[in-house]
């Protein structure tokens, strides 16, 4: 797999195909080996695209880093430079959940490097934003504040990032527990629910302000963390945004809360190359021809 250094960052990413530039981004904070990413990506590709998929930073093989308003604008900005470092903006950059964010800010923090937008599984309402935060960023303040950075390496959420990349250990250890703790409050007050904000840390002038055109799959109702009323809520202000029911219908999140339970989940994004026909038929649909 290759590697790109991006705002000082050693970033792990794969490029599939030839044509119009796409971006995959997951959700949480899986990396691009996550399943059912790299089939959407094939797919998207068999139909004459570029598809860039990444590990962000903190997951996967890509570095660690603690810098930024929150984590989701850090990695925003490191794709951005990522898409201009392979020649690959303006793309059209997806993703869901996590992802979504990630892509939604990258478009609004850096205009030029996105062609379009395609989002699901928009993370939203009081119960999915602050749960969100605090899974992200709980265990990390409690392990500083405890044992200090050597704690906070130590944690099962970060195994893979250590595994995967071993020099990411010792940039954990060489973190001040304080300004980490500090780093980690920040990033979890940004998804405390706000009038003002369209998703965390995208005020809702800026969205209105987006002009990109926005394809936004609707969350099923079943779906508490990425609630049915935060995409449509994303699709009415996004100026140039269409609503679009998902392949997969309402019962795919009990299907996954089944899953995992029984220990039998394959991955949060299996049925991601479900999306292929209708993320194809919409950039050919609202998007200029791509020219070599």
């Amino acid at each position: 797999m290759a590697t790109a250094r991006v705002n000082g960052l050693r970033v792990g990413y794969e490029v599939i195909g030839e044509g119009r530039p796409w971006v995959l981004t997951p959700g949480g904070r899986d990396g691009r080996d996550t399943p059912g990413l790299r089939e959407l990506a094939v797919a998207l590709a068999e139909h004459g695209n570029r598809v860039l998929v990444w590990d962000r930073p903190n997951t996967g093989e890509s570095d660690v880093c603690f810098d930024g308003d929150s984590e989701s604008a850090m990695q925003a900005d490191v794709l951005a430079g990522l898409l201009e470092r392979l020649d690959m903006a303006p793309a059209v950059i997806a993703g869901g959940s996590g992802g979504s964010r990630v892509s939604l800010l990258t478009a609004a923090r850096h205009r030029d490097a996105a062609a379009g937008l395609a989002l699901w599984w928009i993370s939203g309402g009081v119960f999915g934003l602050l749960s969100v935060g605090l899974h992200y960023c709980a265990g990390s303040v409690q392990a500083a504040w405890r044992g200090g950075m050597e704690a906070v390496a130590a944690l099962p959420e970060w195994a893979e990032v250590i595994a995967r990349n071993p020099a990411n250990r010792q940039r954990f250890l060489d973190q001040d527990p304080r300004r980490f703790i500090a780093t980690m409050e920040r990033w979890l007050a940004v998804h405390c629910p706000s009038d003002e904000m369209l998703v965390p840390g995208l005020p809702n002038a800026d969205a209105r302000a987006l002009d990109v055109p926005a394809l936004v799959f609707r969350s099923g109702a079943s779906d508490i963390h990425h609630r049915r009323e935060t995409s449509e809520q994303v699709a009415r202000t996004l100026p140039d945004a269409r609503l679009a029911e998902p392949p997969w219908g309402d019962g795919e999140w009990h299907e996954r809360q089944a899953a995992r339970t029984s220990g039998e989940a394959p991955g949060l994004f299996v049925r991601w190359p479900l999306l292929a026909p209708a993320l194809q038929k919409w950039a050919e649909d609202v998007l200029p021809p791509h020219e070599a």
